[in-house]
């Protein structure tokens, strides 16, 4: 059950309660699921109780009491604890968040977290004329697109030929018109370093290529210089640019390896129990013996880990909208960081092993990092990067 499902299935209990003579109150339009707060407990919480009181004449704990036994009795629904002055706290049957989660994901690929359509917000970005400046108006646009504004880019100048040629930027237009108002930058990032005695001629955004150039001045916050080195080069794991790209072609590798094997993704229960002892389980025994590896996966692969990769993807589409809002790309790179390091722990135990055959929870720790793998591939588009089926 998704955050918006979820949501669905809080304003039915709300429509029963009504229906049923319990509280008398209209219906709202929308009911606001978030992650627990201080003090909450379980997988989502909503202060729809605390919205009602007022309008059903009766204490905000007394409304999220009556409306308890309606979500408790919701499908994929475990637990609903009230708290506070009357936030309901809703536990999740893991197994069924997971497969809506990854089945929502799959089915809408590199687009998910986008808009369902045009929202009729206009948006006019103007970037002075320097590289990062521009790299950046280009990367706010792809996003802003996504959620469904139509986005018009302009620069004070003409941008350079490497700009656009070799780092991938659209402007649609160039210079500062005078009327009938002269367009206000409002775009303006800390600069690129620019080539000079003290700074060598090497370390240029345009000389690291598209995808390396771009991740180097896109994945610094605005208010930090970029640092333009051959780093961001490196097939080392220290280059996060590497570690998302190498996360991505693995999933891919994984897809063409289960085909040969003669089976896909489905979501479903993964079947990874918790690791071992403690988080320092890791550490424990061989982690290269057999007997540490098994149809549940390799050891120190445990459900915690699961769920920080499920989190950091229910969490794409929040991601998408704030940088959306706050014209920051680098919370999609910084992300997309995250994203990667959660599934390439869980990659071991996506194939059977010797004479093992597939199980279900084979395909769905498969179709978990196919859905990761959407993630990945849609960020590094909207970033105007590059991913990898090999590398």
């Amino acid at each position: 059950m998704t955050p918006v499902e979820l949501s669905r299935t809080v304003l039915c209990a709300v429509r029963r309660a009504v229906d049923d003579g319990e509280l008398s109150v209209v219906v709202p339009g929308r009911a606001l699921v978030t992650a627990p707060g201080p003090g909450g407990c379980g997988d989502y919480a909503t202060n729809i109780a605390l919205q009602l009181a007022r309008p059903a004449g009766q204490p905000p704990r007394r409304v999220a009491e009556v409306l308890r036994p309606y979500l408790m009795g919701a499908g994929g629904v475990r637990d609903v604890v009230v708290t506070g002055p009357g936030f309901l706290n809703i536990s999740l049957r893991r197994a069924e968040v997971s497969a809506a989660l990854v089945g929502e994901i799959l089915r809408a690929g590199t687009r998910y977290g986008h808009a369902d359509g045009p929202t009729g917000q206009l948006v006019q970005l103007h970037a002075p004329h320097e590289v990062r400046a521009v790299v950046v108006m280009d990367a706010v646009a792809r996003v802003l697109r996504s959620q469904g504004a139509l986005v018009r880019t302009s620069c004070a100048a003409r941008p350079e030929p490497g700009w656009t040629e070799v780092l991938g930027a659209r402007v649609d237009a160039h210079g500062t018109p005078e009327s009938p108002a002269p367009l206000e930058v409002n775009v303006r990032p800390v600069p690129a370093p620019v080539p000079t005695a003290a700074v060598p001629a090497g370390l240029d955004a345009v000389a690291l290529g598209r995808d390396a150039g771009r991740w180097a001045l896109l994945q610094p916050a605005a208010h930090d210089r970029p640092r333009l080195g051959d780093e961001h080069l490196s097939q080392r794991e220290a280059n996060p640019l590497f570690r998302v790209r190498y996360a991505h072609a693995r999933v891919r590798a994984l897809g063409r390896n289960a085909a040969d094997l003669g089976f896909g993704a489905l979501p479903g229960d993964v079947d990874v129990p918790e690791a071992e002892g403690s988080p320092g389980a890791e550490g424990s025994g061989s982690r290269g013996a057999e007997g540490s590896r098994g149809a549940a996966g390799p050891q120190g692969v445990g459900a915690a880990r699961v769920r920080e990769l499920e989190a950091a993807l229910a969490d794409h589409p929040r991601v998408l909208a704030a940088v959306a809002a706050r014209r920051a790309p680098d919370r999609l790179a910084r992300h997309l960081v995250v994203v990667a390091d959660a599934v390439v722990p869980l990659f071991p135990a996506v194939l059977p092993r010797g004479e093992e055959k597939p199980l279900a929870a084979h395909r769905a720790r498969l179709a978990l990092a196919e859905a990761a793998g959407a993630v990945l591939a849609g960020g590094l588009s909207l970033l105007g990067i590059d991913a990898p089926d090999h590398l």
